[in-house]
């Protein structure tokens, strides 16, 4: 069986706000909670916020990260901590942690790897810093330990748009630069769905010259000079309004625009003297890509057709699994377009997956989802991500 619950608060105090959550998601489990996931403002004295979730449930593991905004079953919240109480008897958890991610993100990877790998654990949740590391490195290093078939969910931490340093949470640790992630195994099911709500448009264009994620040439042109070319006017708003414009990463298969999957990558910084633009995740040189463009009308309703394909998913093999748990981690650039609208995303994953199963997650500054028909696990930008657990 698995029971789960989760809570908000907007207390001022820090120790207040993680006990309150913390006391309201525990409150009506029948089981002691085997994990708790608490996401919270950067704003918070990071100590005494743990500390008043350790005083409401002493002795339970504790993981999560600060944020760009916190979701939990009352929606989305800002400023606030919110926390996922998990219990059962038929899934057990292992979790760890790993600091120095920026001196070498795939060994950073490879150590989580080899302290969750084990018969059994093919699902895990990774959270790590949003301003250090590669994160497409961190999966590779994952998968090195623990094969290719591993399901790799989460997100990276955010520090609500500041862009200075974001924690990461593991036990009463406050961590930085580093990765915490938690493995799940025993008798589950679960389901992962991802979807973007941008759309490529344009001639699709090869990468000619990038080292990493960061992108000089397409077509043999400055990435720059192309992309001033696709915003015009609103060119000399880069980084920024790249935000609002990321770069596609077209299936391999296919260069059409309804077909196949496309990785978003969004600007992160711009080289004028190189003519170079960084982005959030790695652009392999020799990749086709497109422009893309996006509104809030199909980002939500991109949201929707996640959790439609993590619940296929969680009932592909057994049609009488129920949805006990979501664990939505969605792009902080998708906040920024959609504003005002924002609950709307959540509303559409509660309302698809089931209005009464308890929700947590975070926007972050990037995701990590399975993709495509064999579920490879990637990294992601400006994409609503989610698990659905269920027994």
């Amino acid at each position: 069986m698995i029971q789960a619950f989760s809570a908000a608060s907007t207390q001022k105090d820090a120790f207040d706000a993680g006990n309150e959550a913390t006391r309201k998601a525990v409150a009506d489990l029948t089981m002691d909670p085997i994990m708790l996931w608490v996401f919270g403002a950067v704003s918070y004295d990071q100590a005494k916020l743990l500390d008043g979730v350790a005083a409401a449930a002493p002795n339970v593991p504790i993981i999560g990260c600060t944020t760009d905004g916190e979701i939990s079953s009352q929606g989305l919240s800002v400023n606030s901590v919110v926390v996922m109480a998990l219990s059962s008897d038929s899934v057990q958890l292992q979790s760890a942690f790993v600091e120095n991610l920026s001196n070498d993100s795939f060994r950073a990877g490879a150590q989580i790897g080899k302290a969750l790998k084990g018969e059994g654990r093919r699902y895990i949740q990774v959270f790590s810093d949003g301003l250090s590391g590669n994160a497409d490195q961190i999966i590779q290093g994952i998968k090195s330990q623990m094969g290719d078939d591993v399901k790799i969910a989460g997100g990276t931490a955010g520090d609500g748009g500041d862009f200075k340093r974001t924690y990461q949470y593991f036990g009463n640790k406050i961590l930085t630069d580093s990765i915490v992630a938690v493995a799940f195994q025993g008798q589950f099911g679960f389901g992962t769905g991802t979807a973007c709500g941008w759309f490529p448009v344009g001639i699709a264009k090869k990468v000619t010259r990038a080292e990493g994620n960061m992108v000089y040439e397409l077509d043999g042109q400055p990435a720059l000079q192309a992309y001033e070319r696709f915003l015009g006017k609103y060119a000399e708003h880069l980084p920024a309004v790249g935000v609002e414009y990321p770069l596609g990463l077209l299936d391999s298969d296919s260069e059409a625009e309804d077909e196949g999957y496309f990785l978003c990558r969004a600007t992160m910084g711009v080289d004028r003297k190189a003519g170079a633009i960084i982005f959030a995740g790695d652009v392999p040189e020799g990749s086709m890509v497109k422009m893309t463009i996006g509104n809030d009308g199909d980002i939500i309703r991109a949201a929707k057709q996640a959790a439609q394909s993590a619940m296929g998913k969680l009932r592909k093999n057994n049609p009488a699994l129920k949805p006990q748990a979501i664990f939505l981690y969605s792009c902080m650039a998708r906040k920024i377009v959609l504003g005002s609208r924002t609950d709307e995303e959540i509303m559409a994953v509660k309302e698809t997956v089931g209005e009464g199963v308890p929700i947590i997650g975070f926007y972050t500054y990037g995701e990590y989802a399975p993709i495509g028909e064999c579920e490879v696990s990637c990294f992601h930008n400006e994409t609503a991500t989610l698990t659905v657990i269920g027994d």
